[in-house]
């Protein structure tokens, strides 16, 4: 039993591994990505390359439906104690 938990758990761990990106490795790809474009480093264009793939991917994450179990409206009512007549 305890084999099957730990082996679940390597692949869990494996699994998530794989589709972190470092900053790095996102900067690299960004500039190999303007450089395929014809743009030299160091240069205005290549800039504004680059300012223009990280806004497209900031609109893309402002744009995808995100699912949050807990994001749930709070419903506030409250609780009003009045004193009895004498």
């Amino acid at each position: 039993m305890w084999r099957r938990i730990v082996m679940a758990v390597a692949l869990a761990a494996i699994s998530a591994g794989c589709t972190a990106v470092s900053a790095e490795d996102r900067r690299a790809a960004d500039e190999a990505k303007c450089r395929s474009y014809g743009f030299l480093k160091k240069n205005d264009a290549f800039a504004e390359c680059l300012q223009r793939i990280d806004l497209d991917r900031r609109a893309e994450l402002r744009s995808a439906p995100t699912f949050d179990p807990w994001d749930r409206p709070v419903i506030y009512r409250p609780i009003i104690v009045r004193p009895q007549p004498k």
